[in-house]
């Protein structure tokens, strides 16, 4: 019965390292999306269809009942199974519900990566930019100890995996899969709120699509985006009552 984490971008699996060290339950599984971690498989396309494709084939091989969790663009996929496979799992966790909400707007850096030729430049830099310079950007944005495995898998694989992802989600793309959030009351979700997350729509929109999923909503004060590098201790415990309360 494991608990199955699946990170987002531009990130590897690293930053649930800390929090796994914190959890109760040590049966945790930690997944890693082609192009973020992982190889990218020939004819991969990295649309989100492609992701979700992706963690459903990824789900099917480990022995269940599986507790679902995502973070960013992991807990985007999370989500797609739990509106359109929630045969393949027991319970879900995601950190990005509001971005599904009907009035929810791509952040400014996200609307660059959807700009042909903007997006390609933008993400050029970054990967040509030594990887000294990126672990000081994300301990900057707070990732702490987790910074220099991310940073270390940057690479051009990531770079094309981002635009496409991204592209493919541009709106209405979020809103039409937001209609079915409703799907998720399937199956016992958690819709994690960081307060001082500025990516994913807020409070009050992830308030709003815990309601339609029927799911609960922890809001985590004075946390950020990477909620489980800041503050390992605390975000266990949030999943640990979770957890718990599923029997």
């Amino acid at each position: 019965m494991p608990a199955v984490f699946v990170h987002g971008n531009p990130e590897s699996s690293a930053i649930w390292i800390e929090l796994f060290s914190q959890l109760q339950r040590k049966d945790v599984v930690a997944l890693s999306p082609p192009g973020f971690g992982a190889p990218v498989p020939a004819g991969f396309t990295a649309t989100s269809d492609a992701y979700r494709d992706w963690l459903a084939d990824e789900l099917q091989r480990i022995d269940g009942p599986i507790d679902l969790v995502g973070h960013d663009w992991g807990g985007g996929h999370v989500l797609r199974i739990a509106m359109e496979r929630p045969e393949l799992i027991r319970s879900w966790t995601t950190d990005i519900a509001g971005a599904m909400e009907p009035d929810y707007e791509w952040h400014d850096m996200a609307k660059s990566w959807q700009t042909p030729g903007v997006g390609e430049a933008q993400l050029g830099l970054m990967v040509m930019a030594p990887a000294f310079m990126r672990e000081a950007q994300f301990k900057s944005m707070g990732l702490g100890s987790a910074s220099r495995a991310v940073a270390e898998a940057v690479n051009a694989d990531m770079v094309r995996c981002i635009l496409a992802l991204y592209r493919s989600a541009a709106q209405p793309a979020m809103r039409n899969w937001g209609a079915h959030l409703p799907q998720a009351a399937a199956r016992p979700g958690l819709v994690i709120a960081a307060a001082n997350d500025s990516y994913v729509g807020g409070v009050e929109r992830a308030q709003r699509a815990a309601a339609r999923a029927q799911a609960r909503c922890v809001v985590l004060d004075e946390r950020g985006h990477w909620w489980m590098c800041e503050d390992p201790a605390g975000s266990a415990r949030v999943l640990d009552e979770f957890f718990a309360s599923l029997g």
